[in-house]
């Protein structure tokens, strides 16, 4: 799939492929090779990013993913 996925970009292009159940060996490898800078990331990542950065993003992805702050006694 990785391969398939940098096959369709052209060379300017910047990917960054998102992926619930991790990356193989060779899918790592593949993204190595690439000719394209290319971005791998678990849920984790794309969750943790989410979080870090929700104030900036746009009200349709808030709208999507409506997320609550929420503050626990230390």
């Amino acid at each position: 799939q990785i391969r398939s996925f940098i096959g369709g970009r052209h060379k300017d292009d910047r990917g960054l492929y998102v992926s619930t159940g991790g990356f193989s060996k060779d899918a790592r490898y593949e993204a190595d090779r690439s000719t394209i800078p290319l971005t791998l990331w678990t849920l984790d990542d794309l969750v943790r990013a989410l979080v870090e950065n929700y104030e900036q993003v746009d009200i349709e992805t808030k709208l999507l993913v409506p997320l609550k702050k929420t503050y626990l006694p230390a």
